[in-house]
């Protein structure tokens, strides 16, 4: 008596290095987009507060997170503009792309971490306002839009991470090769026939020798 062996169906079981691929992709997509949107808008909110004695008074300052350091917002433009280049080069240079990603993320945790505790904007706003340069800000306090920015830059840091370990199963921008890497075969015209009026003007509207001369 025979045995008969069952053979799972080919969709049953999805590839792993093509599943990984594409699970990989969406969330480096979904991280590095919004890491880059987090860390834009926490520049823009205010990191720093603080007083001036100016006249016998106290005198408010504030300072935004672009006052504070311009890193942040540069290093968020290049994540964002890495992530894309990450699908217009490949092997070698898909690498050198998603590792620029990778820095660029690390490099707003870093930048983030220092302005959050950096009170030099103010003092230099205190030393405008009260005319003296050796004044300084008092009553300093800080908001939590610094380590916002942090968050932003650890997604994007993660996107770069992701594309460094499965970047070589994403796919690329060009269009002129399948999957396998094989170019496309070129779609071959119908062929006309003579004793047909409609074929022959099809034809010639192709700018195609309808005669075969």
């Amino acid at each position: 008596m025979g045995y008969v062996t069952a053979v799972p169906h080919p969709r049953s079981q999805a590839p792993g290095p093509a599943r990984a691929g594409r699970l990989s992709l969406a969330v480096a997509l979904l991280s590095g987009a919004l890491g880059a949107a987090v860390a834009l808008l926490a520049t823009r909110q205010q990191w720093s507060q603080g007083t001036a004695t100016v006249a016998g008074g106290a005198f408010p300052l504030t300072a935004k997170g672009s006052d504070v350091t311009g890193v942040p917002a540069a290093l968020a433009i290049v994540g964002l503009a890495a992530l894309v280049a990450v699908f217009a080069v490949r092997r070698a240079g898909r690498l050198v792309v998603a590792a620029l990603l990778a820095l660029s993320g690390a490099g707003i945790v870093v930048a983030a971490l220092l302005g959050a505790s950096d009170s030099a904007a103010l003092d230099e706003q205190a030393a405008q306002a009260s005319g003296d340069t050796s004044a300084s800000v008092d009553a300093l306090s800080h908001t939590a839009w610094p380590y916002i920015a942090v968050v932003g830059g650890v997604l994007i840091l993660l996107a770069g991470l992701l594309a460094l370990r499965f970047g070589r199963l994403w796919p690329g921008m060009s269009g002129r090769y399948e999957r396998s890497g094989a170019p496309q075969p070129r779609r071959r015209a119908p062929a006309v026939d003579p004793d047909r009026p409609e074929d022959l003007w099809k034809a010639l509207d192709r700018g195609e020798d309808p005669t075969g001369a």
